[in-house]
């Protein structure tokens, strides 16, 4: 069985959020320490002081900075590494499920979850009618795509189709337990 995830990649997902956010509060803390500066030195001024126009357009400058690094930062940067950790925790804690289907296709990128993830299409028999049907399983992108061939079958382990473990299985096995003798194949081998 080849797990994709090891307790390492939820460890390192939290800390590189950690340091996301290290540098958004810092950044912060600098804006806010130079805004609260200006602002004392602003109410310092006497009265109708000709320093007051350039403090005002440099607070204003320093806002109009702050707010243009914050939406993409905050916006692309950390939505992206928490969803990513929210993932991982689900795996960790969630339900798994195990299935054996022959890989039909490699579809599109998608994003699932705030997830870039590839999408692999495997053939299932439909359990109601017994028609063919296709379930798409997610592959996560940072993660090298397993090496399926059309047809083949594999042994799929997933939470919530994100694909978390695999094993690709010799087809005679796979057809064996379908007629009823995949007992009798276990107990030779």
């Amino acid at each position: 069985m080849i797990n994709l995830y090891t307790d390492a990649d939820l460890y390192d997902a939290v800390v590189q959020r950690r340091k996301i956010l290290t540098v958004y509060f810092t950044v912060l803390a600098v804006y806010l320490g130079a805004v609260i500066g200006f602002f004392i030195y602003y109410a310092m001024l006497p009265y109708e002081d000709p320093n007051q126009t350039w403090v005002k357009w440099v607070t204003f400058a320093l806002t109009f900075v702050f707010l243009f690094f914050s939406f993409p930062f905050i916006g692309i940067k950390f939505r992206r590494s928490n969803s990513y950790v929210k993932m991982l925790k689900f795996i960790s804690v969630g339900l798994k499920e195990y299935t054996v289907a022959p890989f039909a296709e490699i579809d599109d990128w998608t994003t699932r979850d705030g997830v870039d993830v590839n999408v692999a299409n495997f053939t299932v028999r439909g359990v109601k009618r017994g028609e063919t049907m296709i379930r798409s399983i997610y592959v996560d992108g940072e993660k090298d795509y397993p090496p399926f061939e059309k047809g083949q079958y594999v042994k799929i382990i997933s939470q919530g189709n994100l694909l978390i473990g695999y094993e690709p299985i010799n087809r005679w096995i796979v057809e064996a337990e379908e007629n009823g003798q995949g007992e009798e194949l276990c107990e030779q081998s």
